[in-house]
């Protein structure tokens, strides 16, 4: 089920959206959303590929591990 999300723009922000939503013609609000989805699945997800080296990286699965089990022990320390 969609649910409504309030968002407050500038004025700048606002035309920049509308115009790129009108080039496209489609809504504002379907145009904010693929853009964000765009970026996440750019920016912030792995993509298979990548995905698949981490899982076959034996080393860094088992340093992983240990690191894992190291700050549930709470071994060592944060260094900031």
């Amino acid at each position: 089920m969609s649910k409504t999300v309030t968002l407050r723009l500038s004025d700048d922000s606002y035309k920049i959206f509308r115009k790129l939503a009108d080039r496209d013609n489609r809504p504002i609000s379907n145009f904010i959303e693929t853009t964000v989805k765009k970026y996440i699945e750019h920016n912030i997800h792995l993509d298979e590929f990548e995905m698949e080296e981490i899982r076959n990286n034996s080393e860094l699965n088992k340093s992983l591990k240990r690191g894992a089990a190291d700050a549930k022990s709470k071994k060592g320390r944060f260094v900031e």
